[in-house]
């Protein structure tokens, strides 16, 4: 397991990007700082990052855009959104974009740490079972949970990993009902009325990736949560 960790700070505010470094550097982190888009992009290119914390309003190139660009190369590197408070569809986007969570503005240093201590952990999990995993049979698919991949004779999916968590959950509870509230609490770790509204974007991303096969299907029950079912043919 990695003692230190490399984490890429994209915020324009100089003095909460000052103040978010240096809390971040007494936590025995290493932080590159980028104060707009294409600096951000610069660095990510140069720099293998374990986690990323980007504002979504920046110079030049906004965080949705840096976002597309990190996500194009790497579905794997944690990436937590700044958010004004009122800017609700920012948190929105940000998520259905690849983003694993948010930080409304202002926040307390003591969240931000705690999140980034919860996704590191995460992603080394997943990086140490990688070479152990498995592929669960879903219908025609092979899913390798611990390399986000999703295969099928037509070829195989790169998942990011809020998309494999999913699956995961989906596939270990087929044709139970898991509620609205069970899902975000166990993917997201609340049940946060937008992180509600980006899983039904989720819902419809998997139920594409997984038309191929007529035979699996994610039933939305209304008010209720949803069911995953796979009609196993004879």
């Amino acid at each position: 397991m990695k003692t230190e960790f490399k984490i890429l700070l994209v915020e324009d505010d100089d003095a909460l990007r000052f103040i978010v470094k240096d809390n971040l550097e007494q936590h025995h982190y290493q932080v590159e700082t980028a104060e707009d888009g294409e600096k951000a992009i610069e660095l990510f290119r140069q720099i293998e990052f374990d986690l990323i914390i980007l504002d979504v309003m920046l110079p030049k190139v906004d965080g949705f855009q840096v976002a597309k660009t990190i996500r194009a190369k790497n579905e794997q590197v944690p990436i937590i959104f700044l958010t004004a408070r009122s800017m609700t569809e920012d948190k929105i986007t940000g998520l259905t974009l690849g983003g694993d969570d948010y930080i409304p503005k202002p926040f307390s240093m003591e969240e931000l740490l705690l999140k980034i201590r919860i996704f590191l952990k995460r992603s080394q999990s997943a990086a140490v079972s990688a070479s152990l995993s498995k592929s669960i049979n879903i219908g025609k698919f092979q899913f390798y949970a611990d390399e986000l991949i999703l295969k099928s004779e037509n070829g195989s999916r790169n998942l990011t990993l809020k998309e494999s968590e999913l699956i995961r959950l989906f596939a270990t509870n087929q044709n139970k009902v898991l509620s609205r509230n069970e899902i975000l609490e166990k993917i997201w770790g609340n049940d946060d009325y937008f992180l509600g509204r980006s899983l039904d974007v989720f819902i419809s991303r998997l139920r594409k990736y997984f038309e191929a096969d007529p035979n699996i299907k994610i039933t939305n029950l209304h008010g209720i949560g949803f069911r995953f079912s796979v009609n196993h043919e004879n």
